[in-house]
């Protein structure tokens, strides 16, 4: 057994093995979740900032990890 099978994904916040960057994501030029689109609008109406109606799943998870510092509700 190799190091790299040591490596389990826990699923908790900030857990490296469950990080992927939204560019490299195979679903991230699909059209933001509805999830998605509700926690950026309670985060963009907290920030006083307008967030585009139609972002990427990719596009929209960077911008709540802005969100979520600019608003102090990250992780």
């Amino acid at each position: 057994m190799s190091d790299a099978d040591d490596i389990v994904n826990s699923g908790q916040p900030g857990d490296p093995t469950a990080e992927k960057d939204p560019h490299d994501w195979v679903t991230g030029d699909e059209p933001a979740t509805g999830a998605q689109k509700s926690y950026l609008s309670t985060l963009a109406q907290q920030a006083g900032e307008e967030v585009p109606d139609e972002l990427t799943k990719a596009e929209a998870s960077m911008k709540i990890d802005e969100l979520q510092d600019e608003t102090g509700r990250g992780a």
